[in-house]
């Protein structure tokens, strides 16, 4: 008994060390929270007044020097700082537009009319100001789809994001990126000047507005990438424009291309027939995910993408959908796997589709220059490698 009371008081001080470390963080993130509501409500204050407002040219000079008269050393409130205020509101606001109303939003609209009902002297208008101004501060709450994220990532990061990423997605890769892996502001520069999100972001797809649950989008957006390196696939005509010859190149290496896609998907079926009116039509690649629980059709381009090509993976999916999809699973997903994309063109042609959709490229290892592919393993090679860690580790841990 003594022993065990021992062993406990040998842990307290890691329980609380834990304890501790845990309070810090939800302190900062609370702290954090509460200085991007102020941004955000002094970016709408300035952008409201000085967009459409009566605010003349050099008014947030003005109102910047007028802050440190009123307020000796503070910091933060510079001609710039505001202005990045106003952009920090404007480029989350039409976000934030799309939330559900909380309470102290209804509050807000109250507020608002009562402005519009009433003649108030400029003092009165102050204090109305002032009261709108700290009911946006109180009703600051970001979308679901952020989660925590939103509010671990300091001002400065939030503006460079915004500033340089203009897609939704790249904004949210960006954000969840110096989250989870504790970027600098100049780890994000770099980041954004390397075009990272392009580069390993999530394809390019509508699975945020087709998909019914938010969940189940993050989880598709995490599930793909925007490019796929196939190096087991050997084709001597690159030029050849038949996907036939791609898609035999898969089959025959079959295990090799799930491993390239992830360990969730399992295959079902090449050129797999489905009957629509007593017409065949054949999907190139069918698989099903067990993370995402729905089914996912592949179709094959061996050139670049056309805005075309989304239809006919679109009655793909809606057939799928009908005849083919089981009750409890999620609707299904189809990828367009092509040579070639431009991000942009992507964006712009999926947007509009009812069907959760996405493009991504491929790369062979005969693209890469000489000395890149003796520089990489082989597939067979890396593959027994990682088995026999796993096992080795296996081992440590029975042992």
């Amino acid at each position: 008994m003594e022993d065990n009371k021992n062993l406990i008081f040998d842990d307290a001080a890691i329980i609380i060390k834990e304890a501790i470390v845990r309070s810090r963080y939800q302190a900062a993130k609370l702290v954090n929270k509460e200085l991007l509501g102020l941004y955000y409500a002094v970016g709408k204050y300035v952008s409201d007044n000085s967009r459409v407002g009566s605010w003349g040219k050099g008014a947030i000079r003005q109102l910047s020097e007028n802050l440190q008269k009123e307020l000796p050393g503070l910091r933060g409130f510079s001609e710039a700082s505001i202005k990045r205020m106003r952009l920090f509101y404007e480029g989350w606001h039409p976000v934030f537009l799309n939330r559900p109303l909380l309470m102290d939003d209804l509050k807000i609209e109250e507020n608002r009319n009562s402005v519009s009902l009433v003649s108030v002297s400029s003092d009165n208008d102050a204090i109305m100001d002032l009261s709108l101004l700290s009911n946006h501060m109180n009703a600051f709450t970001a979308p679901e789809i952020f989660t925590d994220s939103f509010y671990k990532v300091g001002f400065t990061h939030h503006y460079e994001i915004l500033a340089k990423e203009k897609s939704f997605e790249g904004r949210l890769f960006y954000i969840a990126k110096c989250a989870e892996k504790f970027w600098t502001v100049e780890a994000l520069k770099s980041g954004l000047r390397g075009d990272v999100y392009s580069r390993e972001g999530a394809l390019p797809s509508n699975f945020l507005q087709t998909l019914p649950e938010l969940e189940q989008a993050r989880r598709a957006i995490r599930a793909f990438k925007d490019e796929y390196f196939l190096d087991f696939i050997n084709i001597e005509d690159e030029n050849d424009p038949d996907e036939h010859v791609l898609s035999r190149e898969i089959i025959a290496n079959i295990k090799k291309f799930i491993i390239s896609f992830g360990n969730n998907f399992c295959f079902i079926g090449h050129r797999h027939r489905v009957i629509v009116e007593e017409h065949e039509f054949f999907i190139d690649l069918l698989f099903f995910n067990r993370e995402l629980r729905c089914l996912v059709a592949i179709e094959l381009k061996r050139g670049e993408f056309r805005p075309a090509h989304l239809g006919q993976l679109n009655f793909y999916l809606s057939a799928l959908d009908e005849y083919v999809r089981l009750p409890g699973e999620a609707p299904s997903i189809g990828i367009l796997l092509c040579k070639e994309a431009n991000r942009n063109i992507v964006e712009f042609a999926v947007r509009d589709y009812t069907k959760p959709m996405g493009v991504a490229t491929f790369r062979t290892k005969n693209e890469l220059p000489d000395e890149w592919q003796k520089a990489l393993p082989d597939f067979d090679d890396m593959k027994r490698l990682l088995e026999s860690t796993e096992s080795e580790r296996d081992s440590e841990v029975s042992e």
